[in-house]
Formats: structure tokens, C-alpha cells, sequence
């Protein structure tokens, strides 16, 4: 499979702006992190890429054919979203053999046992699932249909923290038996920081990060120390938050620091996690040049 392109992608909704001139492109094999707040833009981007709204302006191709309303392309790829599209009174089994007429590869096999493992009733009838279950069938669909695309979007709705726990442990071991691109949409950016390889970051409606997960990593730090010295060493650089802890200043540094201004006695520079710099890179007002 070729990658998925994404070339000038824009949407709005009536007078509202949603997504800006977004352009990225996904990797065959990758395991993607979208990030982004509340209203960012997260479910529309997945929901025109994968055709479940029109696109008015900008591109979706895969080796230069567009994905919308193209049948073969779009059945090797597979979403999975808040949305409930089942009908309510089918049995989560029936469910399960609904997928497999509609994409032919599904590993009825692996559902089984992804069943039996998430304690999941597959006699139950959707209507009668908890949210967390709901999310859970969800999953199971996801991990076993033979795509090469799959978007998740808030994958962990409702569930609990040991099915987090093995949702993450089953993604990872699928992926290294049966390579696929993975984006995953979600909130609980500390969950799946070990988990993604690259990192795209929606901001004011256009793409604010797009890079691996290491380089994004290596460029966030936090630099400690008595406010004055730490105003000093971080004076031109990209800081993009800052916080008091009694006597000390924290200044949060995005980018390249200086290598040739030496570092204060009293001051430490460290990495800091990918949900703090996310958080600060997205902070309304904050000072970010990416």
C-alpha cells in the first residue's frame, strides 16, 4: 500500500473554520499520534480522510487517486470512532460476521480470543453494551479486520484502566505480527507516548507538529532555576510556557537551545514528557514558533 496524502486540506462549517491548509502524509507500517484540544479539528481530519464527510477543498489520494467514494481504496482502510453506526439490536456477534461480509480477511480467530481476553459477551446486543464495551467491541473490529489503514479516534472511550492497559499491549502485538498504520486520536497523550512512532499536533486549525516522536522529544525542554538566571539563558529562545515553584522559575523551551551560552551552576536543563510539552504548545496566548 502506498501512503495516504493529504494535500490543502480545509473545512468548515458555515461560517465556523474547523481545519486550514492541512498537509501531511501517512507512512505505510506507522503507528501515528493526532493530538490536538477539544474543537481542534482531531474527527473531522479522520472523518474526510477517511470519506465519512465530503471534502470541499484539498486532497485525499493514494498514489495519486482520490479516496473518496473510491470502494477498493477505502476497504483497506478501517475507522473506528465515537460514533455508534450499528443497528441496536444485533448481538455483538452478529456483528463480528456483519464485518466479515464486509471486509474479507477479518480474523474471527483473533476476535475470539480478543473476546475471551477483554471478557466481552459477544450474546450481548449492542444496545445493552456499557460505553466502555461498546468501545471495547469497537477495538476488537479494529485489531482483526485485514486493512492497511486504521484510524481510531478516541479508542479508549470508557474503558477501564487494566482494558487500557491490554488494549495498548494487544495493538503493539499486532502490529509486530501483522505491520499496518495505526493514528490514534486521543487525550491520553502520556498512554501512548511509548506507543507512537510520529507525532502530528492540530493547532488554531492547521498542522502545528508534524515529526517523529524522538525529535519532537529532544526538543522540549525545562529549564530550572532562580528567575533571573533562568530569564538570562532562555532570553531569544522559543519559550513556550513558564511556572513558579516558590523561588524557582521553570521556563519551557521548544527547539534548539544555544549551544555555545554556557549554562548557569544554578540553572539544570532536562526533557520533559510528551503531555507537558503538548500542553503547553497548545496553551491559548502561548509563544510557539514551530
Amino acid at each position: 500500500m502506498n501512503p495516504i496524502k493529504v494535500t490543502g486540506l480545509s473545512k468548515s462549517f458555515g461560517k465556523k473554520t474547523v481545519l486550514t491548509d492541512i498537509n501531511l502524509t501517512i507512512e505505510p507500517n506507522t503507528i501515528y499520534g493526532l493530538l490536538g484540544r477539544n474543537g481542534a479539528g482531531k474527527s473531522t481530519l479522520l472523518n474526510l480522510i477517511t470519506n465519512r464527510l465530503p471534502i470541499a477543498t484539498g486532497t485525499v489520494t493514494i498514489d495519486g487517486t482520490p479516496l473518496a467514494n473510491n470502494d477498493a481504496l477505502l476497504n483497506r482502510i478501517y475507522m473506528m470512532s465515537e460514533a455508534n453506526l450499528y443497528p441496536p439490536r444485533l448481538r455483538v456477534s452478529e456483528i463480528f460476521k456483519l464485518t466479515a461480509q464486509m471486509y474479507q480477511g477479518f480474523d474471527a480467530a483473533y476476535a475470539d480470543e480478543l473476546v475471551a481476553k477483554f471478557e466481552l459477551d459477544p450474546q450481548t446486543r449492542f444496545n445493552k453494551l456499557s460505553t466502555g464495551y461498546r468501545s471495547v467491541m469497537k477495538l476488537i473490529i479494529a485489531l482483526a479486520v485485514d486493512v492497511d489503514y486504521v484510524f481510531l479516534d478516541e479508542p479508549t472511550l470508557g474503558l477501564d484502566a487494566n482494558h487500557r492497559q491490554l488494549f495498548y499491549e494487544e495493538l503493539i502485538d499486532s502490529y509486530a505480527k501483522t505491520p499496518r498504520s495505526f493514528v490514534i486520536s486521543t487525550h491520553l497523550i502520556e498512554e501512548i507516548a511509548n506507543v507512537i512512532e510520529r507525532v502530528f499536533v492540530i493547532q488554531d486549525h492547521q498542522l502545528l507538529v508534524n515529526d517523529t516522536t524522538e525529535n519532537v522529544l529532544q526538543e522540549g525542554y525545562a529549564v530550572t532555576g532562580p528567575a533571573k538566571e533562568v530569564q538570562t539563558y532562555t532570553a531569544d529562545l522559543n519559550v513556550i510556557g513558564q511556572e513558579s515553584l516558590g523561588n524557582l522559575l521553570v521556563h519551557y523551551v521548544y527547539g534548539q537551545l544555544d549551544d555555545q551560552r554556557e549554562i548557569p551552576d544554578t540553572v539544570t536543563v532536562s526533557h520533559i514528557d510528551l503531555q507537558k510539552l503538548f500542553i503547553y504548545l497548545t496553551s491559548q496566548g502561548g509563544h510557539r514558533e514551530i
